[in-house]
């Protein structure tokens, strides 16, 4: 029998001992308090780093003293480590000798973590298990894909509105400009050019809208209308504010950055991926030049100076290029061949509601709709961001983070889409800061106003106002304020894209159920209509 206390076994008394030392941080020793410290920061993980309330470190002091006590409820053997305890390492002085100490490899204390061949063995069953439902919905319903976009264009002659609005979007930043132009040269107050930007920003976000909603055209050119409306907005605020802040601070120090537009190829010396050293201060960036390159590039935050990349790589943009009408297709034709039968077999459960036939119908909406959304975020943030920045030389390429890491709901906002993110974090969220608003209160009015054009995007081309989308980004003020505080780590990541998978079939069979109630329209029993009507 091995000495209890040589080897690793708990007594009473060392147990108490590694409770106390728990909390307070306490380095272990090489016995067996030191099996406790991995368990104590995976448990009380707040504990060691959580920082205090005030000076006296309270908040520290009763939660550890709370963690001392739920612990010593539970029994001794929970206490004990996970890793095995050897008596004394084997020389293996005989060939003949197979045996030695060892964990099984999936065993916590084996310390093992090459699982690549199970996760090929996850994305084979994954593939096997779509491909079997995507012939099942050939077998089933044939084949719907139509992709031919000019005949939905030309067809319907309310598509026209759509593309005059897209056109006319001209006409906004070049009020812009010239407002801006007024300014510089002291024309005009700034009061007055806030009431100009007011009344320019206001007809740019409501025209469009009233436009679509009274002709109602074809929903995917009016959500894409609706698009280039909301990201012309954005970055018409952004241009306003630094231009402010450089009228500001322009008797103070000259604001010299990256050059942002104009410039030959022969003024950049460095090579590829390097960026050109011509600067440019204000009032020089007055100019429809510099304008229209602000407003073609992958971004809603204005700079004097942009990074600038040294050329064009051709084989990249290629990729690229194919990249974009591939997976272009490929988002119609998975819409038009597995959601759409998918929510149009809804409709009779939605309009009885049979709580367990919806659930079904939930579930079996999730995994196509998740699928592509993440084609579409490839095909957008990736894809597409790419090609422009390319073409215009845009040397930040940062448009996405590792949001599927994400512990949190707040960690999920912040890296899934760069542009936008950072357009709230620098005009909307450190402004708030600034007038002493709490974190607390400026992450909420950022997710409001993040709501708002959700609803927008959605409503309008519906021509209905359910406020699903709004509520639904409302809702993730309290999601990320409880994942942030209490859930994090492995459960944190699983919270997120539980979010994701669920979260978004239920607001697409909320509205796809609050359509045919406001519009009145009859169960089809015509899959090939159901596609037309929802497109």
């Amino acid at each position: 029998m091995l000495d209890d206390k040589k080897h690793g076994k708990f007594t009473n008394s060392s147990t108490q001992m590694q409770k106390k030392k728990r909390c307070n941080s306490v380095a272990a020793s090489k016995n067996s308090d030191a099996d406790s410290v991995p368990v104590c920061r995976k448990v009380h993980r707040e504990c060691e780093h959580k920082k205090p309330l005030n000076n006296n470190g309270d908040y520290l002091k009763y939660r550890c003293i709370l963690y001392e006590k739920l612990w010593s409820l539970l029994p001794d053997w929970l206490h004990e480590p996970e890793y095995m305890v050897y008596a004394k390492p084997q020389q293996k002085s005989d060939k003949n000798i197979v045996h030695s100490a060892t964990d099984s490899l999936f065993s916590t204390s084996s310390g093992f973590t090459n699982y690549y061949g199970i996760l090929n063995l996850c994305l084979i069953l994954l593939v096997l298990g779509n491909a079997r439902l995507f012939l099942e919905n050939i077998i089933k319903y044939g084949i719907l894909i139509n992709l031919s976009f000019t005949e939905w264009f030309f067809d319907e002659p309310y598509n026209w509105p759509n593309l005059a609005l897209t056109l006319s979007l001209a006409i906004y930043p070049a009020i812009a400009l010239a407002t801006e132009k007024a300014l510089a040269k002291d024309w005009i107050s700034n009061r007055t050019g806030v009431v100009i930007y007011s009344i320019n920003l206001t007809v740019l976000l409501f025209l469009p809208a009233v436009v679509i909603y009274i002709l109602h055209p074809v929903i995917v050119f009016s959500l894409f209308t609706l698009g280039n409306v909301t990201t012309c907005f954005l970055k018409l605020i952004s241009y306003a504010h630094v231009n402010y802040w450089c009228r500001e601070h322009l008797a103070a120090t000259r604001m010299q950055r990256r050059k942002s537009s104009g410039g030959s190829p022969q003024d950049s010396t460095k090579a590829n991926g390097g960026t050109t050293e011509h600067l440019q201060t204000y009032s020089e960036n007055l100019n429809v030049r510099d304008l229209a390159y602000y407003m073609c590039a992958p971004t809603l935050c204005y700079e004097l100076n942009f990074p600038r990349s040294a050329r064009i790589r051709k084989r990249f943009l290629a990729k690229r290029l194919i990249e974009m009408v591939f997976l272009l297709w490929l988002m119609v034709a998975l819409m038009q061949q597995w959601i759409v039968p998918a929510v149009n077999n809804a409709r009779v459960p939605l309009a009885e509601m049979e709580i367990f036939k919806m659930l079904e119908r939930l579930l079996k909406l999730a995994i196509p709709n998740h699928l592509i959304w993440l084609v579409f975020f490839y095909w957008f943030f990736h894809s597409t961001l790419n090609v422009v920045a390319e073409l215009l030389r845009f040397a930040d390429r940062e448009f996405y983070k590792d949001w599927w890491n994400a512990e949190t709901v707040s960690e999920f906002w912040q890296n899934w889409n760069i542009p936008v993110h950072r357009f709230a974090t620098r005009h909307i969220y450190k402004p708030l800061l600034r007038r002493n608003f709490s974190k607390l209160a400026a992450s909420t009015f950022v997710f409001l106003f993040s709501a708002f054009f959700h609803e927008y995007l959605v409503s309008v081309p519906l021509r209905m106002f359910k406020a699903w989308a709004f509520f639904g980004m409302l809702m993730q003020v309290p999601n990320a304020y409880i994942t942030g505080k209490y859930i994090r780590g492995k459960w944190g990541n699983i919270i997120m894209w539980l979010t994701l998978i669920l979260g978004q079939p239920v607001a697409i069979l909320a509205y796809f159920h609050d359509y045919y109630v406001v519009h009145h329209l009859p169960l089809a029993p015509n899959i090939t209509e159901s596609v037309v009507t929802s497109l």
